[in-house]
């Protein structure tokens, strides 16, 4: 496979998983562009990054660079995809992808006039696990899909000026980890909830603190969500079908799942390397894509978009962009 040159913009925390992910398959950032420079001058040094660019223009007009991958706080996003894709660049977008489905339409409109691949770094679409599960689902052996229960809960300190419940920085709940849940969901359903009912919370601030979501689409599967950024909980996803249910571990970042059958089979574990970091599969799959492969499930992100933008309409959750 050809070798690829990355570009990253952003050096907060999981731009550094990133530049790990990359050192795990011997790759590293070409090029790094942050606002501070002082910060991309150190996260450049920590991992041996070749160039330092001061604008976001300069950046992208290097010849060299094939795929950008952006870091940056979610309000920020929209603006760099489409700078990016106006250079020709392909564009892999930390989650979430954009503010609203209205951004991601825009978004995706200019990625397709300037002929870019344009995916969402959502590990969930990209682990073996899950790919493996597809799998076993297609051949019908679990039967049709009849409820699914996901969570993510952490404990945040509650301090209002902290990004998780900044309004200016897109905080709350939905976007920072309800993606995460909701991405689980609908990458088990068959198709779009058309039904979708909330109970919520919102911080002083207006972002949503935590909320119970159900959903439900024309097949009759359906979907238990629930999301905290102050109650903390198990990580565990769950896919109940006719014949039986996979259950996975951490199933943000899940190396283990395991599926019990009805009929009183012996359990099938399904397990991968947990000493690779999941973003070395994203990495693996969307320089795939550049090769012509259709494995970046845009098709999926613009879904989960459409339901975190019709909750946060009927919260009242608004960001300043959206104002």
């Amino acid at each position: 496979m050809r070798k690829y040159n990355w570009a990253c913009i952003g050096c907060g925390h999981i731009a550094g998983e990133m530049a790990e992910a990359l050192e795990q398959k011997g790759m590293n950032f070409y090029a790094l562009y942050s606002r501070t420079q002082k910060k991309a001058e150190a996260f450049a040094r920590r991992f041996g990054i070749e160039k330092v660019y001061g604008s976001i223009g300069e950046m992208l007009g290097d010849k060299s660079i094939d795929i950008v991958y952006i870091a940056t706080p979610h309000n920020r996003h929209l603006e760099y995809i489409i700078k990016a894709a106006q250079a020709g660049k392909h564009i892999l977008c930390e989650k979430a992808i954009t503010l609203n489905s209205y951004e991601l339409a825009l978004a995706k409109k200019v990625c397709e006039e300037n002929g870019v691949i344009l995916a969402e770094a959502m590990t969930i679409y990209h682990m073996p696990i899950f790919k493996e599960a597809e799998k076993i689902i297609k051949n019908q052996s679990l039967g049709r899909l009849k409820l699914i229960e996901v969570n993510l809960g952490t404990s945040k300190e509650y301090d209002m000026t902290n990004r998780f419940f900044a309004k200016e920085l897109a905080g709350g709940a939905m976007l920072d980890i309800g993606v995460y849940a909701l991405s689980f969901a609908r990458f088990f359903m068959s198709e779009n909830p058309t039904e979708i009912k909330s109970v919520y919370t919102l911080a002083p601030t207006g972002v949503d603190e935590q909320a119970v979501i159900l959903l439900n689409n024309g097949a009759n599967e359906m979907a238990s969500v629930t999301l905290s950024l102050t109650a903390k909980l198990p990580r565990r996803g769950t896919a109940s079908f006719e014949n039986g249910y996979i259950d996975f571990e951490s199933y943000n970042r899940s190396t283990a799942a395991t599926i019990y059958f009805n009929d009183g089979r012996k359990p099938l574990r399904l397990e991968s390397n947990p000493d690779l970091s999941p973003l070395t599969y994203e990495i693996e799959d969307m320089e795939a894509a550049l090769s012509g492969e259709n494995i970046m499930r845009l098709n999926l992100t613009k879904d989960v978009m459409e339901i975190m933008t019709r909750l946060r309409s009927e919260w009242k959750v608004r960001y300043p962009e959206e104002e």
